[in-house]
């Protein structure tokens, strides 16, 4: 299996050797590292290039205008040449073992369609601070399921036949793309969660995904759920109407209020073994 890493890359060259030493460190040796440069200001691009130069692995391409984030990740997919993709953002970096660790599950279990793992929060310098629990294993084949709580998080991996099958990425989303992609995914079949750290997600002022960016990503977030659940042709959520137009993140939300209580949570753990029994 060939694993393309994804990468959408816009000002972030002084971070990049970072993750360029993370893929040259992988113990799994068949992949390729497809770059989309979007239009960067600085001088990114030249610190890529001197750090790639001398390794046919990695494969560098250039949007004409900046793009932004939804276009870019939707391109990256369509170059990527690999049986398996993974996005890793070019200010982050992985652990040696991840591209080993995904392989082994799509090759144990031909089911899966998507594998993630935990995520370590780091800070400017890449230096862990904390390694939060929110990632976990969730029920598969559940039309519910909008990961809402969020437990699918880095270090996200998925087979790019299947993506085809799907309507792709919504190209003309700004931030919450991931989610989009996760979502789609998951209504193809199996989604594989791997209890080991392959992220390091580094926290710094120019991160797309940072606390200034959390209002906007929430209200996206919204909009994607609110097209799974049109696209999983459901009228009800609990007992209660799904709207025929989106309006407010709100309204979405609130839908899903009865998904963070202690009965829904305890229901789902009893699901999520069930499924792992099953399999055995």
């Amino acid at each position: 299996m060939k694993f393309s890493i994804l990468i959408a890359h816009y000002n972030n060259g002084k971070f990049f050797k970072n993750c360029f030493d993370s893929l040259m460190a992988q113990t799994y040796q068949n992949w390729e590292a497809v770059i989309l440069d979007d239009a960067s200001t600085d001088d990114s691009v030249e610190i890529i290039q001197k750090l790639i130069k001398d390794d046919n692995r990695f494969r560098l391409f250039f949007n004409e205008e900046n793009s932004g984030v939804g276009v870019t990740k939707s391109k990256l997919i369509d170059l990527a040449e690999g049986d398996l993709c993974g996005f890793v953002d070019p200010d982050d970096a992985i652990a040696p073992n991840a591209l080993q660790s995904a392989v082994q599950v799509y090759l144990k279990e031909k089911n899966t369609v998507l594998t993630y793992s935990k995520f370590a929060k780091c800070d400017e310098n890449l230096n862990v601070l904390s390694v939060p629990k929110l990632a976990m294993q969730v029920p598969n084949g559940d039309p519910y399921f909008f990961n809402c709580p969020v437990h699918i998080v880095h270090f996200v991996t998925f087979k790019k036949d299947v993506y085809l099958q799907t309507s792709k990425i919504d190209a003309t989303l700004k931030i919450a793309e991931d989610q989009d992609l996760y979502l789609k995914m998951y209504e193809k079949g199996d989604v594989r969660f791997i209890d080991e750290v392959h992220y390091f997600y580094r926290t710094h002022s120019g991160g797309i995904s940072q606390n200034s960016n959390l209002p906007k990503s929430r209200a996206y977030f919204a909009e994607v759920i609110f097209q799974a659940m049109k696209r999983r042709n459901l009228k009800l959520i609990n007992g209660k109407k799904i709207p025929a137009e989106f309006s407010s993140p709100n309204e979405i939300f609130d839908l899903l209020n009865y998904q963070t209580s202690i009965p829904f949570r305890v229901k789902k753990k009893l699901k999520v073994l069930s499924q792992k029994l099953l399999r055995k």
